[in-house]
């Protein structure tokens, strides 16, 4: 009896051993495996860090997508700007030049809400002639008119007593074509003049964001040249120049772009992206600069920035500000509105501020003197 709970007692250790053993292996092969999966994502990461000059120089539509991240879609019928919220707003398409159809939605002054409802295209056109202030709205490098900061500055901009047109340049959106600087200027000057064409004698103030600072001081500056100026505009996170040597690919010390990816807020650890862009620059034969045309503009003009804007560093609403300045030789045509960091705005987030209407009715009060 002795004898079979002792072998009993032996078989138990003998199998809690093997267990154990076998455990044990298990345990290895799991590290194992997952150390290897990190290997491969460090040696794929170094791959493409080398490799991505390389693609930019023979991949042309590589450069196209970095420099207007355009491809970035949400998940939102942009034909129906209601199911956004956006009960006051019909969607249009415009056709700037051959080939080119623009997706633009028109949200009309909050006041008109319950007028607005079911009213036709017609309706629309015929309410920009109203007299009410009208805001065309040129937006950044990604995404498309539904994204959430630009709904914001449409709501804000509406509640104030605005009619707002926001449009998706060629290829953003559901708009048709491929962008370049060029091709964003043309449709941003067609919506201009599609504007004036039903807005009569209301005031156009043009409100460019990001990127969309560049559209806006460059169709600013051919409507003066072509005695048909804008009567104001509104730059929000504008940069300065990206100024790329001939004979090198880095950049000038200090200059950035709203790239996102290439911005100089840190120099140091984004100097090999600044590099990158600025062959991007070279290759696609952009000419992205801001001073050329702000030193042209006699417009007024309003400057919005956070002083936490990680994407722009505010010194660069700075530089603009003084700029702008000594061209208009007035301080009263140009201001420079800055948002304190603690409030967390970043790139996006200003239309958040409780105090932007204040700032946005007073500035067109001035114009409209």
């Amino acid at each position: 009896m002795r004898r079979r709970v002792d072998e009993t007692a032996a078989s138990k250790r003998t199998e809690g051993k093997s267990v154990k053993r076998e455990t044990g292996e298990v345990q290895t092969k799991t590290k194992s495996s997952w150390w290897v999966w990190v290997k491969r994502g460090l040696i794929a990461l170094c791959t493409l860090y080398v490799a991505t000059p390389f693609i930019l120089q023979f991949f042309p539509s590589v450069i196209q997508y970095l420099v207007y991240k355009h491809a970035v879609t949400y998940f939102v019928d942009l034909r129906r700007p209601c199911d956004l919220g956006l009960n006051h707003t019909v969607n249009m398409y415009l056709t700037s030049e051959a080939g080119v159809t623009l997706g633009v939605w028109h949200t009309v002054p909050e006041q008109k809400w319950k007028e607005a409802q079911g009213k036709s295209l017609a309706w629309y056109e015929q309410s920009l002639g109203d007299g009410s202030p009208v805001f065309i709205y040129l937006h950044g490098n990604t995404g498309n008119r539904a994204a959430p900061h630009r709904l914001g500055v449409a709501n804000v901009l509406s509640a104030l007593g605005y009619h707002v047109v926001v449009m998706d340049y060629r290829g953003f959106g559901d708009s048709t074509g491929k962008p370049t600087k060029g091709g964003l200027i043309t449709d941003a000057l067609h919506l201009y003049h599609w504007v004036r064409a039903h807005s009569k004698d209301s005031l156009v103030i043009i409100w460019g964001h990001s990127l969309g600072t560049v559209v806006a001081t460059n169709i600013a500056v051919k409507l003066q040249e072509q005695g048909n100026p804008v009567d104001a505009v509104i730059l929000e996170g504008a940069f300065t120049n990206i100024k790329c040597q001939k004979d090198s690919p880095n950049p000038s010390p200090g200059i950035t772009g709203d790239f996102h990816t290439y911005s100089t807020t840190f120099p140091r650890t984004q100097l090999k992206q600044i590099s990158i862009y600025c062959s991007m620059v070279k290759t696609a034969n952009e000419d992205i600069l801001f001073y050329s045309s702000l030193k042209k503009m006699t417009t007024p003009l309003m400057i919005l920035h956070s002083k936490d804007d990680h994407m722009v560093p505010f010194r660069m609403a700075e530089e603009l500000y003084n700029t702008a300045k000594s061209v208009l030789k007035s301080e009263d045509k140009v201001r420079l509105v800055a948002f304190d960091g603690s409030h967390g705005y970043l790139h996006n987030g200003l239309y958040r501020d409780p105090s932007l209407p204040n700032y946005i009715r007073e500035f067109v009060q001035s114009v409209a003197k």
